[in-house]
């Protein structure tokens, strides 16, 4: 059976530089995420904020946290003092709460990924096109002075149809070339581009993913 070090290296040796691995950790222990930081790995995502506190001390400082779970208001108090980069951010009410307590703590700035819901799943949050459209013209963005909107997070369809997941994929990448040309133009900071998971991240690759979110082709079946 393949180590966590062997199965990164594998699935790293498969990357273009654009891309990073970010090795999700959620319901795995400290002591598994200590064997893929000893092989090299630093972005770990998590999806729960209480697990994510919890961790973040217990683990080396120069560990890259990225939150990537549905996160609530009330919890962005407790990420926010260390999390380098939140891919879940799916209203103008987040984006508002994560810039009042980075003032609170006075940090200068986080950065977030705008979450589009590219799927048919209602399970799936995220802006649809109406949604980002009112985002983007109601001049929310302008006023943000310590978030920094640095790209955009998807999550394609739960489904062994790659097609569908190659075409969610696609209009992924159409929204995001869209705003990089459009609103974002001149903004070079705004590069991110998060899909992809461990059943389908070279699907992703194909269509400019900068972030693939992997877990289970990492660190196996979860533990708890």
């Amino acid at each position: 059976m393949s180590t966590i070090e062997e199965r990164l290296r594998e699935i790293k040796e498969t990357l273009p530089e654009s891309t990073r691995v970010i090795a999700v950790s959620k319901f795995h222990p400290t002591e598994r995420i200590l064997e893929a930081y000893n092989a090299g790995q630093r972005l770990f995502g998590e999806n729960r904020a209480q697990e994510m506190t919890e961790k973040q001390p217990q683990l080396p400082s120069d560990i890259e946290w990225h939150f990537i779970g549905t996160l609530q208001r009330n919890k962005v108090k407790y990420i926010v003092p260390f999390v380098h980069t939140i891919h879940s951010v799916d209203s103008i009410r987040l984006l508002d709460e994560i810039e009042r307590q980075c003032a609170r703590l006075q940090r200068e700035s986080v950065r977030v990924l705008l979450q589009i819901h590219i799927s048919g799943e209602e399970t799936k949050h995220g802006f649809d096109k109406e949604e980002l459209d009112d985002l983007i013209n109601s001049g929310a963005l302008e006023q943000l002075q310590h978030v920094k909107v640095v790209g955009l997070m998807g999550m394609a369809s739960l489904t062994d149809d790659l097609d569908l997941v190659d075409s969610e994929f696609a209009r992924m990448r159409g929204i995001f070339d869209a705003l990089k040309g459009g609103p974002f133009a001149g903004h070079p900071e705004f590069k991110e581009l998060s899909i992809g998971m461990s059943g389908d991240y070279q699907l992703a690759v194909r269509h400019g993913a900068t972030y693939v979110r992997i877990g289970t082709a990492i660190f196996g079946a979860r533990e708890y």
